[in-house]
This record gives structure tokens, C-alpha cells and sequence, in this order.
């Protein structure tokens, strides 16, 4: 009986210390800022600046041009990006973690999107992505 209250004792003593390590590590809305504004810049530059045409007609010498500078512009437009995120995200605080869900609407140049990212030990995990 007296080493099941030691176990027990010693468990609880784990559990408040995850806890408290989970409450002190919980990312605030900064962090969670920073980490959509690198995932949506990434997206906006693989997905939407590939697809750029290169086979316009004064295009026939520079191909990459229209791409190239699609990323420039995704690059120069960070501040803006991360304006857009922080009014479309509202945040849900947990102590121990907190969710974050953002809907974008950038019409008519992309379609709307809906996120859904827990922020927890400092890290940020987009478990629901969905277009609209």
C-alpha cells in the first residue's frame, strides 16, 4: 500500500510538472504569426509563382521573369502577410497550448483557405488546412 502512494505521490508530482513546462513553453501569438507568415509565404511562392507564364511572347527571353518576380513580391510583402494573419486569426488560450484558427480570403487572387494549428512546447502543428 505505502510504495502504490509513493508511485501515486511521484506521478502526481510528473504530471504538475509537465504541466507547468507546457504552461511556460505554450508559443503566444507572435510565434504563431511568424510561423504562418513563413508557411504561407512558402505555399505562396511554390504553388502560385510556379505557376506563372513563360510562354508569353516577350517572355522569349527571360522565361523565369513573371516567377522571379512573383517571389520578390511575396518577399517584400511580408509585413503585409503577417497583417493579413494577425486580423483573420483568432486564438484560443489553453495555458498548457493554445489553438489558432485563421481564415484567409485574399479574393480574387487565391481562394479562401481556413486553418486550424494547435501551438504547444513551442511548436506549431497545422492539423486542419482547408479551401474554401
Amino acid at each position: 500500500m505505502k510504495i502504490l502512494q509513493v508511485f501515486a505521490g511521484l506521478a502526481g508530482v510528473l504530471l504538475v510538472g509537465l504541466g507547468v513546462s507546457m504552461a511556460l513553453t505554450n508559443p503566444g501569438q507572435d510565434a504563431y504569426e511568424q510561423y504562418a507568415v513563413e508557411k504561407l509565404s512558402t505555399y505562396l511562392k511554390d504553388e502560385v509563382c510556379s505557376q506563372a507564364p513563360t510562354n508569353l511572347e516577350f517572355l522569349q527571353q527571360n522565361p523565369e521573369f513573371l516567377k522571379r518576380q512573383c517571389q520578390t513580391l511575396v518577399d517584400t510583402g511580408r509585413p503585409q502577410i503577417q497583417q493579413l494573419i494577425s486580423q483573420s486569426t483568432e486564438r484560443q488560450n489553453w495555458v498548457v497550448f493554445s489553438i489558432y484558427r485563421t481564415d484567409l480570403s485574399m479574393k480574387p487572387l487565391l481562394p479562401g483557405y481556413h486553418f486550424e494549428t494547435v501551438g504547444l512546447l513551442q511548436n506549431f502543428y497545422t492539423y486542419q488546412a482547408n479551401k474554401r
